[in-house]
C-alpha cells in the first residue's frame, strides 16, 4: 500500500508538526509560548506560522495586553481535519512496516 500520498506536505517540517501538535491540545497559544515550547528563533517560528496561516490551518488573533501587543494562534477546523488525516496516514504507514 502507498500511504505516502495521504501525507500532507505542509506537515513535513518538524516545526510545523510541533506547532500543530501544541495547538491541538491548547485552545490557543501566543507567539512567545510557542517559541519557548519549540525552542526556536522568532524568525523561524514566524515563517512556519505564516505557512500554516496561508494554508488556513492556523488562525491568528492580534490584540493587546496593556500596551504590549499579543498575538495568539489557534487551530482552525480545516487545520484540525488536515492534521488528523496526516496523523492517521502516518500511523497506517508505521503499521504497515511492522
Amino acid at each position: 500500500m502507498n500511504f505516502i500520498e495521504n501525507l500532507n506536505k505542509i506537515f513535513d517540517s518538524r516545526i510545523r508538526l510541533g506547532i500543530m501538535s501544541a495547538l491541538m491540545v491548547n485552545a490557543e497559544m501566543n507567539f512567545n509560548e510557542l517559541k519557548e515550547l519549540l525552542n526556536i528563533t522568532d524568525g523561524n517560528l514566524a515563517s512556519h506560522l505564516k505557512t500554516l496561516e496561508e494554508s488556513t490551518y492556523v488562525k491568528v488573533q492580534k490584540g493587546f495586553i496593556g500596551r504590549k501587543t499579543n498575538t495568539t494562534y489557534s487551530i482552525t477546523k480545516a487545520g484540525e481535519k488536515a492534521f488528523k488525516a496526516h496523523l492517521t496516514a502516518l500511523e497506517k504507514m508505521i503499521g504497515s512496516v511492522k
